[in-house]
């Protein structure tokens, strides 16, 4: 199975591909790092938006996008833009979207932690949450 983390941080988002195949996961390669969502008012600039993120479902034959849950309220809460970006993955038709709270994240990586050292894995620091969060989705499944 072929997941895509993602985290989303202002317009931005971090992502990163992981798959589980025969009980072992892999970091396949991905042309984008992040993505960003420039003029949210513009409906032209959402669609392309959400365009490139499904040509890159497409591309990389992604099964579930699973995105870090943000807060609605509080002091840590999103904001607009990225529940913009949010909803626009969610519309997309041909892939699942799951969106993984931070405790479940947590629970499922005290029970399956991560084998190995973040900067052994070749991906850039801001794609670290990102990658958590798609390797508790799979730890889940395994």
């Amino acid at each position: 199975m072929r997941v895509c983390g993602i985290e989303i941080k202002s317009n931005e988002l971090m992502i990163c591909l992981l798959e589980l195949k025969d009980g072992l996961f892999q970091i396949p390669d991905c042309r984008h790092a992040r993505l960003q969502l420039t003029h949210d008012q513009d409906a032209e600039s959402i669609r392309k938006f959400q365009f490139t993120v499904k040509k890159m479902v497409e591309d990389y034959r992604v099964q579930t996008l699973v995105i870090k849950e943000r807060p609605q309220k509080g002091k840590f809460a999103g904001g607009a833009v990225g529940f913009k970006m949010e909803a626009a993955l969610q519309l997309i038709d041909t892939v699942d979207t799951y969106i993984l709270s931070g405790t479940e994240q947590k629970e499922l990586l005290k029970r399956n932690p991560i084998p190995v050292e973040f900067a052994d894995t070749g991906l850039k620091m801001f794609q670290q949450v990102a990658f958590q969060v798609g390797y508790a989705f799979l730890s889940k499944r395994n």
